[in-house]
């Protein structure tokens, strides 16, 4: 171990991504994976008991997920460096974990040197968005409709990511541990945000916001 690598802690809920980027960052002497979790709650423990040089988060995760867990995370120290992951390169995901306080956000399926430069970057003070997320950023920054999807909270993003993949209200409530009413109150306040009566007309917006 190099007593001057990087001190990562990664966090995913998939088993085999997470074992997968461990096996890959783990070929950089520069940068050590010092610890792993698979929920928003593991990382706030983490990051508190370890105070890595950089978090590895997941976004979309049971319990809290990853997007409350940056926030959690920035409360107790506003320092801390958190690179977003996810499989999502456009819509208002990025932006809203920018805002969230992220310094970097880059897609799970990038080559393994663009994940270790993204990590060098922000350790150093820097920020890092994949290429394909910076991109699609620049272009929603000068469309001339607006995102109407970004005026919701990270948690109405998550269910609404949850409904474009095709999962039932039961389903949704599972894999973020809330309940079904819990859900479907979400739903409720996101229909009536972006003026919606049907998750089928959700698609649609979604499909001419260039989500889907």
């Amino acid at each position: 171990m190099n007593p001057n690598s990087i001190k990562v802690i990664l966090i995913d809920d998939h088993e085999l991504v997470r074992s997968g980027i461990e096996h890959l960052l783990g070929s950089d002497p520069d940068v050590d994976v010092i610890a792993v979790g698979a929920s928003g709650e593991e990382a706030v423990k983490l990051a508190e008991k370890l105070n890595p040089d950089i978090i590895l988060m997941d976004l979309n995760m049971p319990g809290i997920g990853g997007t409350e867990a940056i926030k959690l995370i920035l409360r107790h120290n506003p320092n801390a460096k958190i690179i977003a992951l996810s499989v999502y390169d456009d819509g208002p995901i990025p932006h809203q974990s920018i805002q969230d306080g992220a310094k970097g956000y880059i897609n799970k399926g990038c080559p393994v040197e663009e994940m270790i430069d993204a990590i060098v970057t922000v350790y150093k003070g820097g920020n890092f968005l994949s290429s394909a997320v910076a991109t699609n950023l620049a272009f929603s920054h000068n469309a001339a409709e607006e995102n109407r999807f970004e005026c919701l909270t990270s948690r109405e993003l998550q269910i609404v990511t949850k409904i474009l993949d095709g999962y039932k209200i039961p389903d949704i409530a599972t894999a973020l541990s809330i309940s079904p009413k819990t859900v479907n109150t979400h739903r409720y306040r996101i229909h009536e945000k972006l003026s919606v009566d049907t998750d089928v007309e959700l698609v649609k917006l979604a499909i001419n916001q260039g989500l889907l």
